[in-house]
């Protein structure tokens, strides 16, 4: 069942230790993803052809609100975190309250840390820590016209 994606720190740290000992490379990237689209799909599924293993950062409800506004998230943490974990190329779901996702980062230890192409490796949150111990850091090109923003502003007018 894929709910058992969705998982604790602890959890997830001991997972990531457990493939990085079988040689697997763990990417990492994190977001909100409210409204999924196919810009978050076709970015997801590249991060992951990057490595062996994606885990998956994601924004809790309180914190989307804090960086988003008031009426969002659209969609609940809950859900959000199911619909993350049903894609088959993310191998793990990890909520999140902080502004970013920094401990997070240097609690899991990815070897490949991820964002789209909006981020330059000098302003992804981590890309120093990851880039300290030998990982990698790299950016993903956006697909045009997709974005949850865009599609809220595009149903407001319907």
């Amino acid at each position: 069942m894929t709910e058992n994606k969705i998982v604790s720190l602890g959890e997830a740290i001991e997972r990531v230790k457990a493939w990085q000992s079988k040689g697997e490379k763990i990417v990492f990237t994190n977001g909100c993803f409210d409204i999924v689209h196919l810009g978050h799909i076709d970015y997801l599924e590249k991060a992951r052809n990057l490595g062996n293993r994606l885990v998956l950062g994601l924004n809790t409800d309180a914190s989307v609100k804090r960086l988003k506004g008031e009426s969002r998230p659209v969609v609940n943490e809950y859900a959000r975190a199911r619909m993350m974990s049903a894609f088959e190329f993310v191998d793990a779901v990890v909520l999140f309250d902080e502004p970013t996702p920094l401990t997070l980062i240097e609690e899991v230890k990815p070897d490949i840390l991820v964002k789209g192409d909006d981020y330059t490796v000098e302003t992804i949150v981590g890309a120093d820590f990851v880039i300290g111990k030998g990982g990698e850091v790299k950016t993903i090109p956006l697909v045009k016209g997709y974005s949850t923003t865009s599609l809220i502003e595009k149903i407001k007018q319907i």
